[in-house]
């Protein structure tokens, strides 16, 4: 009989091999570090980031950064071109460019951001009780969905403003109204897609409540779509806010916003064309640098597209 070659130890344990380095060691595709690493390998993702940090910077920044006060005219210096002494020239009144860029921006990503905050406080809730429980709850959240879509933004925006006044805070409540029904949709979709698979029934057989199962098991899977989304939220309400103040329904002078500067410069369009031209490329380059993240943050947290 063969003798087998005796593999024990001292300490009675068995030898085996040691696990090889390489793929084994190697985080598990879709975990953070590797859709980081995934997000810096997109140079369009990375810059859009870059540029949203900056807007974002800029505007909890604003006094410290902008020159001037924004609102004080210089009647000695009207509509004076790009210069050492005003950077982006001045307006009609003398008041620099630069700082009412700058503090347009701050109003611009504070409607950005509030807008979208209260869409997601509003629609998420109201997506998730849809697709959860279905029946009576998604038929009367569908209904509500199609009322908020039966009303163009600005309509609504309009509305708010004859009733409550014209004012930031009354663009912001009209913008976040309107992006609520695509947050609920989203919300809604995730969620049925979510609640048919494994562990949310095994939380339920396990005894888990219905908020537990919707808020500690789909809602944090469903957050890669909502990240998106709120990319895809925020150019649009900039875009939006910048409208209504165009139209007089946001921003009230002499306070800056982009749409607001857009409005006084129509009428210098031809001796001062850098009227225009600046507060329309910030808003340019800040609804571009969101999208850019947003199509960026969609190939990585998307799972079929973790393992490319």
């Amino acid at each position: 009989m063969t003798a087998t070659p005796d593999t024990t130890t001292a300490s009675g344990a068995t030898d085996t091999p040691a696990a090889p380095d390489g793929p084994a060691a190697a985080p598990r595709p879709g975990t953070l570090r590797t859709r980081l690493r995934a997000l810096r390998r997109n140079r369009l993702a990375l810059t859009g980031a870059v540029i949203a940090a900056v807007f974002v910077l800029a505007a909890l920044c604003a006094p410290l950064i902008a020159p001037y006060d924004p609102a004080q005219p210089d009647f000695g210096s009207a509509l004076a071109p790009p210069s050492w002494a005003h950077w982006l020239g001045t307006d009609d009144l003398g008041r620099d460019q630069l700082s009412r860029v700058v503090h347009g921006a701050r109003a611009s990503m504070q409607v950005g951001l509030l807008a979208v905050l209260l869409a997601f406080l509003v629609g998420v809730p109201l997506g998730l009780a849809a697709g959860f429980y279905g029946k009576y709850a998604d038929s009367a959240v569908s209904r509500l969905t199609d009322t908020l879509l039966a009303f163009p933004f600005l309509v609504l925006a309009v509305g708010l403003a004859a009733i409550l006044g014209p004012s930031l805070l009354n663009a912001t409540i009209a913008i976040g109204i309107s992006q609520v029904p695509a947050v609920i949709r989203i919300a809604r979709a995730e969620t049925l897609r979510l609640k048919h698979l494994d562990y949310v029934g095994a939380a339920l057989v396990n005894g888990g409540g219905d908020g537990t199962v919707l808020f500690r098991h789909i809602l944090p899977n469903a957050t890669s779509a909502l990240i998106v989304q709120a990319t895809v939220g925020i150019p649009a309400a900039i875009i939006s806010e910048a409208l209504l103040s165009f139209l007089g329904l946001g921003v009230q002078p002499p306070a800056p916003s982009l749409g607001v500067m857009l409005s006084g410069a129509q009428p210098f369009l031809g001796p001062a064309p850098w009227l225009a031209v600046f507060p329309g490329l910030a808003i340019v380059a800040a609804t571009l640098a969101f999208n850019l993240l947003g199509d960026g943050l969609r190939d990585v947290l998307d799972p079929r597209g973790a393992t490319r």
